[in-house]
C-alpha cells in the first residue's frame, strides 16, 4: 500500500487554494484534477488519501477537504474504509472491461453528432493531436502519444455538442486514460491507435455519420479485448 497522500505520488500537484465562499468548490476540483492525472494501474498497491496531508498542502483546513473526499466517493473515484482511511478506486478487469464498453457506446454517438455538429475547422484540428511520435517503438514517444491520444478522444466527445454525453464520460475518464496508456505500451498498439484514428477523422470529414460511430465503438471494444486478454499492467 502507498501510505501518505495523493501529493506525495505526485509531487507536482495541487497548489493552495484561495479563501473564498467558493472554497469547497476549489478544493474538489483540486482534488479531482490531481486524481485523474495519476496513472492508478502503474502504482503498486493502494494509492491512500491523507486528510491532514492533503490540507497542509492546500492551505485549507481539513473540513472542506473531507468534503471534497465525500463527493468525490460519490462519483466513485475514491472510496472509504473505517480505521484504513480514503484511497483512490482501482477497478478489476470486468469492471474496466464494463467500464471501456460504456465509453465506447458514449463517445460512438458523440462522435455520430459530431458529423452533424462539428465544424469543418473543428475537424481538421483533430489531426492535429496526432503526431509523428505515435509511429515511433520507444516507449517514450508512446507514453508522450498516450496523453495526445486521450485529448483526442474527449476533444472527438466534444465535438459531439451534447453536455449529457461529456458529463456522463468525464467520471470514466479517469480510468480510461490510465488503461489506455499502459495498453499502448505493448508494442504495435501506437500504430493501431493512430490507424484507426485517423480512418475516424476521414469518415468524419466525409460526415459519415454511420462510419464514425462505427470505427470509434470498434476502436473502443478493441481496446477491451486486449485488457481481456493482457490485463491491466503495463508490458
Amino acid at each position: 500500500m502507498t501510505d501518505g497522500s495523493l501529493v506525495s505520488v505526485r509531487p507536482a500537484c495541487a497548489s493552495p487554494v484561495e479563501q473564498s465562499p467558493s472554497l469547497r468548490t476549489q478544493v474538489y476540483e483540486a482534488l479531482r484534477a490531481e486524481i485523474t492525472k495519476v496513472n492508478i494501474y502503474e502504482q503498486p498497491g493502494e494509492v491512500r488519501l491523507d486528510e491532514s496531508k492533503l490540507s497542509r498542502k492546500l492551505g485549507v483546513s481539513r473540513t472542506p477537504v473531507r468534503e471534497a473526499l465525500v463527493a468525490l466517493e460519490q462519483e466513485g473515484l475514491v472510496r472509504s474504509e473505517a480505521r484504513r482511511g480514503v484511497f483512490v478506486v482501482k477497478k478489476t478487469r470486468a469492471e474496466i472491461i464494463d467500464t471501456l464498453y460504456a465509453w465506447a457506446a458514449l463517445e460512438s454517438m458523440a462522435a455520430r453528432l459530431a458529423c452533424e455538429r462539428a465544424s469543418g475547422a473543428q475537424v481538421r484540428a483533430l489531426r492535429d493531436l496526432l503526431p509523428d511520435c505515435a509511429r515511433s517503438t520507444s516507449v517514450k514517444d508512446r507514453d508522450a502519444y498516450a496523453a495526445m491520444n486521450m485529448r483526442f478522444h474527449q476533444t472527438l466527445l466534444a465535438l459531439g455538442q451534447c453536455a449529457s454525453l461529456e458529463a456522463l464520460s468525464t467520471n470514466l475518464a479517469t480510468h480510461v486514460r490510465s488503461i489506455w496508456a499502459l495498453a499502448l505500451r505493448h508494442e504495435g498498439r501506437a500504430r493501431i491507435s493512430v490507424a484507426q484514428n485517423l480512418q475516424t477523422i476521414d469518415a468524419l470529414e466525409a460526415r459519415d455519420g454511420e462510419l464514425t460511430a462505427q470505427l470509434v465503438r470498434d476502436h473502443g471494444v478493441g481496446l477491451a479485448a486486449h485488457v481481456e486478454i493482457f490485463g491491466c499492467h503495463a508490458a
